[in-house]
This record gives structure tokens, sequence and C-alpha cells, in this order.
């Protein structure tokens, strides 16, 4: 850390922006549970004090990391040289009103999906079994059964990159599969309202039962992972299924590097079997990736997000 960066950290550290702690290990706040540790890390308790944080770092030009459960990145083992800031359980709140749902960044996914069902609200049903929050799932525009969060949007309420708090449309979100207009804008979703149909409890609840069994029998839960690694395309999806499949098909289960590994369980999972690094699984994801480009002529996307030490997020392919 440059001594100037060492003097912002404190300055922004003294105002009032939440609880703040230096020198945090991110493996903590990760589903990966892989990560070096973060300069300064920050949880703010409010919309006016993420408003403070990003003005301040925006003018500051100080790297921003900005993570909810972290249930899609993944961290180097060098950590962040600048400011993680995490959106969580102070900016959870859920409020429904008839068909509508508002809820804050920092809630948690599955609990929006429960919500939803005891009020007798369809819609949220694919959402049951997501390990996040839903300012991350809204940025990804993030579901299952090639569903997505953005079909049930009105608006989302957003700090920008500024530090300046908007109000978007859904239209002006621009929602496709797994993507928004949010991506990159270096913005942080603080709340989001939603408007579902009315629907029979019994017949969401028997739905999301059913996807959360899918989940136990195929996906790993009892080791670290971040969930899908590689992106599901139309066109792969149709012609030769989808990613765990082609990478089962390619024999490639069970493969390992380090202490990362292909999950024995689904092959689109990449497993921490105790104390892997970020190298490791990089490296496991471009062993993937040429595999299947030799054998099939498909370049595969990832879904997780890497983040550099310089607090660059990106495909953790690229």
């Amino acid at each position: 850390m440059t001594d100037r960066l060492k003097k912002k950290l404190a300055q922004l550290a003294s105002k009032e922006v939440g609880k703040v702690t230096f020198s945090e290990l991110l493996s903590r706040h990760n589903s990966w549970k892989v990560g070096g540790r973060a300069d300064l890390f920050i949880e703010p308790e409010n919309t006016q004090q993420i408003a403070r944080i990003l003005h301040f770092v925006h003018e500051n030009e100080i790297p921003l990391v900005v993570i909810g459960q972290g249930s899609n990145l993944l961290f180097d083992d060098v950590g962040v040289r600048g400011v993680v800031l995490k959106i969580g359980q102070q900016l959870a709140a859920i409020r429904i009103v008839g068909n509508t749902i508002v809820a804050g960044g920092g809630a948690w996914v599955p609990q929006l999906a429960r919500r939803s069902m005891q009020a007798g609200l369809s819609g949220l049903e694919h959402c049951i079994g997501i390990p996040g929050t839903v300012g991350g799932l809204v940025i990804m525009n993030g579901g299952s059964q090639r569903k997505g969060i953005g079909d049930n949007i009105v608006n989302v309420t957003i700090v920008d990159k500024t530090g300046v708090i908007q109000l978007l449309t859904q239209e002006e979100c621009d929602f496709s599969y797994r993507h928004s207009a949010l991506q990159g804008s270096g913005c942080i979703v603080v709340g989001v309202e939603l408007n579902c149909p009315a629907g029979e409890i019994k017949q969401i609840r028997r739905e999301m039962l059913a996807d959360l069994q899918i989940r136990r029998h195929k996906f790993p839960r009892k080791l670290p992972n971040c969930g899908s690694v590689f992106l599901s395309t139309t066109e792969m999806h149709a012609t030769v299924g989808p990613p765990g499949k082609v990478i089962e098909d390619a024999g490639l289960k069970g493969l390992r590097i380090g202490q990362a590994e292909i999950s024995q369980q689904h092959a689109n999972f990449i497993v921490n079997l105790g104390g892997a690094s970020s190298a490791d699984i990089l490296t496991l994801i471009a062993q993937i990736r040429q595999v299947i480009q030799e054998n099939i002529g498909f370049n595969l996307g990832c879904e997780v997000r890497y983040v550099s030490p310089q607090g660059v997020i990106k495909p953790a392919h690229l």
C-alpha cells in the first residue's frame, strides 16, 4: 500500500460510513473461501453512507469492490489494494403490499423468495435456492431454470459510481439473459421494486420444494463453491447441452489442480477441497476451456467473476 493510499483510506475510515475494518481477510466473505486481505473493509448501514463512500473513492481514485455474500466472486490470493464494501443485513428489509415487493439490496435471495410465497405471490420460485443478495442478483439478472429476476422488476434504486442516488426503470436496466446495463457501471443496487402476480401458496411451495430437492441431489453442498462456473448459452444448450454435461462428457469430472476440483456431483461446479488458491481455480478453469474448445469448438464463458488486486472485476476466463 502506498503512503498516499494509506492516508486516504484513513480519511475515509474516519468518516461516518458504517463499520470499518483494516486488513480484513476476504476468504471470510465469499462462497469459495478463497482470497487475501482487503486494505479497508466497510459495512455501511444506509444508502447515505454508501453515497458518501462512493463519492469519496471516486474523487480520490481509490479502487473499490462491492460485494454481497460473495457467492459469485473469486478473490485473488493477494487480496484487494483499496476498499471492499459489503452490502449486508443493514440493507436487507423486505416489504410487501398487494402485488408489490420492495426489497433492500442486502436482502438474502432465498428469504425474498420465501416471503413472496408466504404472501401468495408467484414469479420468484426459481430464486429459492440461489445463495446471494438481491443487489448482486439484480446486476447479474440472476435466476435459475433460464429465468431472471429482471422479469419481475419495476424499478431499481442505485447509487452510481460518483455517489448520486438514482431510480431506474426496468427498461433502463436493459435486462437480458444473465446480463443488465448495470454490469460494469460501478453502481450499487440499494433497493428494488418487484411486481409479482398472485398465485396459489400450496403450488408455489411445491415448486420451491421441488427445486430445493433437485439442488440437494444434484449440486455439491458440503464443500465451498461458487455455484455454476460456466455460462450456458442458448446455442450451446440447443446443440450439445449445458456446460455441466459438456464438461462431464469430456471426461473432466474429478479433475484436480492443487486443492481445486471439478465436482464429482456436477461438472459445472468447482469445489475447494481445503486451502485452494485463486491460482488453482483459474488454472482449472483455463484447462477446462482448452479441452472443450479442442473437443467441440465451443468457447466456455465464465459466469463467476474474478476480482483482481487492483479491484477490477471481470469474467474469470478473462
